[in-house]
């Protein structure tokens, strides 16, 4: 379990860690035994009063802040509610989409496919994801795009929904992905890739960069 740490620490200080969270792994333990394996047992196991800010989907890597004692929690989960936090992401989705733009529909679960999400203009929680592409190139002979997604809200599978909204689904997506797209890689191209936030104790901001492993 230490060596997890030391592998995937990016931050650490008296009120809260850091961690670059790989790909496959949970952020908290599901329901069942099979499933307790996840960044937060594993730190727990080092850490016991490791404290949940926020969660990644287990197939999304990348930064995840955790709270050392509850008035780090409660000050950093205040700032996602809040949305003072700022949050980037990087993927390769499908296609050549438009230089850049937005999506702005909200996403919902959809209870006859669980655990599927969709878009569904009627819902009434908004969700919204602005992109830029970055780089477009040939991956197995597909066009494909290195895009940055920076959601403005946080609804679950808000990104690989609103990506596949506009038909340009995330490679390796075994959820929203064409049969091509999940055949152009062995993990889904979805990383978070820069954090911001401000110390719940010095008030100074906070800025994390950890470059996408694909």
């Amino acid at each position: 379990m230490s060596n997890f740490l030391e592998e995937c620490l990016v931050y650490r200080d008296d009120d809260l860690l850091v961690i670059n969270k790989p790909a496959g792994l949970l952020s908290v333990p599901g329901k069942g035994d099979a499933l307790f394996d996840s960044v937060l047992s594993r730190l727990q196991a080092i850490e016991a009063k490791t404290l949940l800010v926020h969660r990644l989907d287990r197939d999304t890597s990348g930064l995840l802040v955790f709270a050392l004692n509850r008035p780090a929690q409660s000050h950093i989960s205040r700032q996602f509610q809040d949305r003072q936090t700022k949050k980037l992401y990087q993927a390769i989705v499908e296609g050549q989409p438009v230089d850049q733009g937005q999506v702005d529909v909200p996403v919902c679960y959809d209870p006859k496919n669980p655990p599927l999400h969709i878009a569904d203009p009627d819902y009434p929680k908004s969700a919204l994801t602005y992109f830029k592409v970055l780089d477009q190139f040939q991956l197995k002979g597909q066009p494909v795009s290195r895009v940055a997604l920076t959601p403005i809200t946080g609804r679950s599978h808000q990104l690989r929904v609103h990506m596949q909204y506009i038909d340009h689904p995330i490679i390796g997506d075994t959820l929203y992905a064409t049969t091509v797209g999940q055949s152009l890689s062995d993990r889904l191209c979805l990383h978070a890739t820069e954090l911001s936030f401000i110390h719940p104790v010095t008030g100074q901001t906070l800025n994390f960069v950890c470059p996408p492993p694909f």
